[in-house]
């Protein structure tokens, strides 16, 4: 029976979400029991695409991508996939009806990350996030208006906010990485040897701005998506508020995190904050 095998796939993206993100993991545990599970479904499939980009030195990235992206496609049309991450991703997209151009435009950014090293306009930087972010945040919204358009329409520019917000605090958080690693930098006209206190206001800046338009956008959220929105929105503000305080030398030097003692203060806070009706 196939119900066997989407549970598998179920248990997959679960699977796959837990070891890539904790944070993740534990926003999405805040979320309805109901919507949960689909989450995952959409994060497993997103990570699977970012781990042939950013993890699979010793392979051929392209012909790997390449693979994955026609099953994707198979996926989507027949409604199985032999792949459990694919097939666990199309149930969702069908049961939701993930528009085709946001899984494109989100397909687009990754084929474009092993060959492009550098965002030199402000352009290329707002095309790159919107695929790699923000129509995953569309995604999920998707998930979380449960269908209502009109709901959906609404909420979109804020979810595209916050899905900027979030990203561009990845980018920031992992500058290092990023720029030794991978020789790749996201922030136009910017290198490591030039994060200075000014250029890093100006990041700042950009992000506390999506950030408070995200959050315009979580109070509107339907209840059973709000508490686990808000959980990850709180958490990347307390990253941000890290970086904020943490000197440009540091930030090239080491990835800046959040300890796991003050995520889980910061996890009693969100529960109390949404309980009480504050958010």
């Amino acid at each position: 029976m196939k119900a066997i095998f989407d549970d598998v796939s179920n248990q997959c993206s679960r699977a796959v979400t837990r070891a890539y993100s904790t944070s993740f993991s534990a926003a999405v545990k805040m979320l309805s029991a109901r919507i949960r599970q689909d989450i995952y479904n959409i994060y497993g499939f997103v990570r699977l695409a970012d781990e042939i980009v950013d993890t699979f030195h010793d392979y051929d990235k392209e012909s790997l991508f390449d693979r994955f992206e026609a099953d994707l496609h198979l996926s989507l049309i027949e409604g199985i996939s032999l792949n459990p991450v694919l097939n666990a991703f199309s149930q969702t997209a069908a049961r939701y009806n993930i528009p085709l151009d946001l899984i494109n435009a989100f397909m687009k950014s990754m084929r474009q990350g092993p060959g492009k090293k550098d965002y030199a306009t402000f352009e290329e930087y707002s095309e790159y996030i919107y695929g790699s972010a923000d129509v995953v945040g569309l995604m999920c919204l998707k998930v979380f208006t449960g269908n209502d358009d009109t709901c959906y329409e609404e909420l979109k520019q804020p979810a595209m906010r916050l899905g900027s917000a979030f990203q561009k605090i990845n980018f920031l958080r992992d500058l290092k990485a990023d720029m030794e690693g991978l020789e790749r930098n996201y922030f136009p006209s910017l290198n490591l040897a030039e994060l200075d206190d000014n250029a890093k206001a100006q990041i700042i800046a950009e992000i506390e701005d999506d950030l408070h338009q995200g959050y315009l956008g979580i109070v509107r959220l339907p209840a059973e998506a709000k508490f686990g929105v808000y959980t990850a929105y709180v958490y990347y503000k307390m990253l941000l508020k890290k970086l904020k305080n943490t000197p440009p030398m540091e930030i090239k030097n080491r990835r800046i995190r959040v300890p796991d003692y003050q995520k889980f203060g910061m996890l009693a806070k969100c529960y109390v904050s949404y309980r009480f009706n504050l958010i």
